[in-house]
Formats: C-alpha cells, sequence, structure tokens
C-alpha cells in the first residue's frame, strides 16, 4: 500500500490556486522529489502532506491513517503524523553542541538517558559527524551543520522525512557530496523521503519517482528517466535536461513523414497508433545528434562550449537553431561545416495542445 495518499488535494489563498485538485500514491520506502519553477506548488504540497499548511479540500492519508479529511473536519498536527522536516537553513540551536542538538527533540519526547545515547551515537556514526559531537553549530562548515540538520530530524525515527530545498544554501561541490549522503541516507535509514527542489539535476540524480508541477497541476508524475526520455509534454520536455531539448516546429503527414526545420524524415512511431497529419513540434535531446563526418544532415558550427568531459555545439541548419551535445575533449571552430544525424528517440508534440503524442526515430 501507498505510505502517502493525496486525493482532490487543493489549496487556495483566496482567489489565488496554489495547488490545484492534486492525486499522488508516494510508495513507502520511495524517494520522491516534488519538481518545478518557484510559485508551482511543491513547497505547499509538502507542508500540506506535514501539516503546517491547511488543505482547502481533499484527503490525505499516511500509511492508511487519514490524517486530513477536509469533509470529516480531521486534521491532525504535525506532532501525530510521525514525520520529520528538514529546512532550508538548518535551524539548529547555537547555544547546543551537536551531541545536544541532535538529542533535544528525544529529550521532549521522554526517552531514558541510555536510550538517547545509544541512538545519537548511532546517527553521529551513520552521517560521519562523530569527530564534531561537542562543537557548537558556529563551529562548523555548511555541509556539516547539514548532517547535524539531518540527524536531528532523523533521531525519532520518522517514517516520513521531508526536505525543503536543503542543499541551496551549499556550494557546488558540496552539493555533489551531499547529494551522494543523502541516496546512501535513503538506502540506510528504509524511510520514505519526500524532497522539494527546482534543480532538476538533484530530482534526476536522487528521485525514485519525480512529481513535476506548473501552476499548481500535477504535469507527470514518474520515475526521473521515464521523465527525461518520454515526456508527458512540452513543459516537462523543457524543464527536464541541461542543455534543454532542441524543439523545432513541424509538419507531420498521414504516412509518417516528417517536415521540420528544413528537413524531411520518416518517423516511425514506438507503438502503431495513427497519428494522422498535423502541426507538431519534433523534440530532440542534444546527445542523440551525433555529429560525424558521414552524417545524414549538413550544418554550420554556431558556437561550442567546450567543458572538458563534455562539448556543447550550437549548429545552423538552413536557419534552424539545434544543440548538440559531444562527449569527450573535442571542439570546432566556428563557422566550420560538419555533418550530423539523428540518432535513438525522437519525441512528437501536439503543437496546439503540446501533449506529447508519440515517441519514434527518425530516418533521414
Amino acid at each position: 500500500m501507498p505510505a502517502i495518499t493525496l486525493k482532490n488535494v487543493a489549496k487556495r489563498f483566496g482567489k489565488f490556486v496554489a495547488v490545484d485538485n492534486l492525486n499522488l500514491n508516494i510508495e513507502s520506502n520511495s524517494f520522491i522529489t516534488l519538481l518545478g519553477p518557484s510559485g508551482c506548488g511543491k513547497t505547499t504540497t509538502l507542508r500540506m502532506i506535514a501539516g503546517l499548511e491547511t488543505p482547502t479540500e481533499g484527503t490525505i492519508a499516511i500509511d492508511d491513517k487519514v490524517v486530513f479529511d477536509a469533509d470529516k473536519g480531521i486534521n491532525l498536527p504535525p506532532n501525530k503524523r510521525d514525520v520529520g522536516f528538514l529546512f532550508q537553513n538548518y535551524a539548529l540551536w547555537p547555544h547546543m553542541t551537536v551531541y545536544q542538538n541532535i538529542a533535544f527533540g528525544l529529550e521532549n519526547l521522554k526517552w531514558d538517558k541510555n536510550r538517547i545515547r545509544e541512538r545519537v551515537t548511532e546517527l553521529l556514526k551513520m552521517l560521519k559527524i562523530e569527530a564534531f559531537e561537542k562543537r557548537y553549530p558556529s563551529e562548523l562548515s555548511g555541509g556539516q551543520q547539514q548532517r547535524v540538520a539531518i540527524a536531528r530530524t532523523l533521531a525519532p525515527g520518522p517514517k516520513v522525512l521531508f526536505m525543503d530545498e536543503p542543499l541551496s544554501n551549499l556550494d557546488a561541490k558540496l552539493r555533489m557530496e551531499m547529494r551522494t549522503e543523502l541516496k546512501r541516507l535513503h538506502r540506510d535509514t528504509d524511510s520514505t523521503f519526500v524532497y522539494v527542489t527546482h534543480d532538476q539535476l538533484e530530482a534526476m540524480t536522487l528521485s525514485t519517482r519525480v512529481c513535476i508541477m506548473e501552476t499548481g497541476v500535477l504535469q507527470q508524475y514518474a520515475p526521473p528517466l521515464e521523465m527525461y526520455n518520454n515526456p508527458a509534454n512540452l513543459f516537462v520536455a523543457d524543464f527536464m535536461g541541461n542543455p534543454t531539448m532542441n524543439f523545432i516546429d513541424g509538419h507531420l503527414e498521414h504516412n509518417g513523414m516528417l517536415s521540420f526545420g528544413g528537413m524531411k524524415a520518416q518517423f516511425f512511431k514506438e507503438n502503431s497508433e495513427e497519428l494522422g497529419e498535423r502541426e507538431v513540434v519534433v523534440g530532440i535531446r542534444p546527445e542523440y545528434i551525433h555529429i560525424d563526418e558521414d552524417g545524414d544532415v549538413e550544418a554550420t558550427v554556431y558556437s561550442t562550449l567546450p567543458s572538458g568531459m563534455e562539448t556543447t555545439v550550437k549548429l545552423d541548419v538552413n536557419g534552424t537553431s539545434l544543440t548538440a551535445v559531444v562527449f569527450g575533449d573535442v571542439d570546432y571552430p566556428v563557422d566550420a561545416r560538419v555533418r550530423f544525424s539523428f540518432h535513438k528517440a525522437a519525441v512528437l508534440f501536439d503543437k496546439e495542445t503540446g501533449k506529447n503524442i508519440g515517441k519514434g526515430t527518425l530516418a533521414m
């Protein structure tokens, strides 16, 4: 059974709809990321599940126990929901040592001293902060403070751990290290993690499933690689991936012949469902544009951005701009003539609705 279930959950602030009719099943022991731009409703959703925000309508259940029901007037407070919350600013007590910060919540729960010592020692070891037990928060780095905050949140053994952009205050190198630690921690604790971020790379690397939202509406809920390879609509396709997916206006004929960006290709859909003639947007990931001297199409190099591991190449094809990614330490002169082919999958979106209408391959 799902660990967390949201049914027809909505949150309105006056006439502003922050979350609109959200239905979501979060399975036990999963790592779910709520993803989307600022103001899309992801933090409001997190706070409603945790009990820090009261929904306008709908029901929320945690482990089959209803914690909120608008019709029945049920609204359990956060301390009755068996959840932990990790805030963006850590919120450590500055006058307490690391040990005291972690033990504080357990003392309030009336745990005995031996049990508290055992639990804090276990968490210090798990998060590799044993050496800082007697230090104060001001004597710790940002990453060390983050680990203490995680340990304090995990101390009572919550079934669900909520995290609201917990890595946003760290530098890039430390964020990468903490992502690794969070993924390992998820496996070691066997808890359900619900994580809020606007960083699609964090969502891709950490999650078992991603819930992407726009203006309070769920756009897609799927494993990250499924969302990346087969986005539900243009919004999801544009939001997931860096560099972003190439989008080219085109026209699809009944026989599957596709005209786009001054090029023609046969589109072979993965299933046999007829698409019919229509105006479309062709979506192609940059890494699926393969630059090779035997390629099908000629293009001009507009610019290159080499980074060592890979090079992002901007191409001009008959006035259409395409982005390609070439792996390895390669570079091309500006205005050089190159050839390329489309490899792997392309996704077609209906131009009017923006919805994904088919995934397949292109044959030039």
